[in-house]
Formats: C-alpha cells, structure tokens, sequence
C-alpha cells in the first residue's frame, strides 16, 4: 500500500488480522492517506477464541472509580470499534496530527451502499491465509458474545448484498456477450479501423 491516491482506499476486512491491519492503515492514515475498511466483522484475531474472551473480560472489568459512566475507559463492543481502538493504539491521537489521521479513517460492518460498487483492495501483508494456521475464527462471535447486538441485522444485510452482487454479474456477463455478437455482426468500417478504432 504504498501507492497514495487522492480518492479514499477501500478496504475489504474478511481474512485479515487485527494487529497485522492496524499497523498498516495507522501508517497509511498518518502519511495522510484517507483509508475505509469495510466488513470489520470478519477480521481475524490469532491466539485461541476462549482466551481472547477472557482477554476482553478482563478489559471489560476496568473501569473508572469515582464516575464511570463519564469518565470510561468506554467498552466498544461492535468490530469496527475494536479495529478502530487498535488503530488508535498506534496513531499518537492527542495530538493534532493523530488527531487529523482518525479523521481520515472510516470503519464499517458490513459494506454499505457508497462503498458496495467500489473496487475494494486486501493487504497481503496482514492476510490470515499467509500468517495464520486454519481454524482461527473472526471477532464478529468474540463482539457478540460480549454484547454486540446487531450480528444478525449484518448478517442479513450482507445476504441481500450479495444476491443483489451475483445478479448484476449476471445481468453485466449477458450484455458483454450480446455487445461481442452484436459487434461481430456489424461489418467492419475500413476508415475507422485504420484511424485505430
């Protein structure tokens, strides 16, 4: 990701760990790039699942003593909050430049509709497939199991995502076809070709 375009860089979160990932967007947004990750729910986190559990219990056990429900620390349970806590982690947030940086990430479960017809990129430096041994599960279960209630309302929304997906591929492999049919049928204009087109 070393490339740094003006347009925001979307990010498919599916299939990569959490720490690999933050490291790499906190880079990205400090050297002023504007990052979006989209489908935090399905980001990995290696280690065993029980374990991670009882790591975010403890966390979930900390808590200011005179106000807490002023003061924090604030205990995010939804995934984007928990890759946005690691990113922030890494990025120095009190200062103005920090600051700026987290202005220019956007996180998301799911992919909602600005972000759905955009081409969305991977990592391969943060990719589970490469780093991971199988069977390391994503927090989307760690998040509902500590109180996230929308698992469900995600994962229905990304169901009639992606049928919504298949059926425009569909639609746009059939215009192709009649589109090269069509232009087969059409003799060829010599003046055109020989102008290059």
């Amino acid at each position: 990701m070393s490339l740094f375009t003006s347009t925001p860089v979307v990010i498919d979160g599916k299939g990569h760990l959490l720490g690999r990932l933050a490291s790499i967007i906190s880079k990205q947004i400090l050297s002023g790039q504007k990052v979006v990750v989209v489908r935090c729910e399905e980001i990995n986190v290696s280690g065993s699942f029980f374990r991670n559990k009882l790591r975010y219990h403890q966390y979930l056990h900390k808590r200011h003593i005179v106000n807490p429900t002023r003061a924090g620390p604030f205990h995010f349970r939804a995934p984007s909050r928990i890759l946005y806590k690691a990113i922030r982690g890494m990025v120095p947030h009190k200062t103005s430049r920090g600051a700026a940086a987290l202005e220019r990430l956007k996180l998301f479960e799911g992919v909602p509709p600005p972000y759905d017809k955009k081409k969305r990129m991977v990592v391969p430096e943060a990719l589970r497939v490469l780093r991971l041994k199988p069977g390391r599960k994503c927090i989307k279960r760690l998040s509902h199991e500590v109180g996230w209630g929308y698992k469900d309302v995600v994962d229905r929304l990304e169901e009639k995502r992606k049928a919504k997906a298949v059926a425009y591929h569909e639609r746009k492999v059939a215009a192709t076809k009649a589109r090269a049919a069509a232009s087969k049928s059409v003799p060829a204009n010599e003046t055109l070709v020989s102008l290059g087109f």
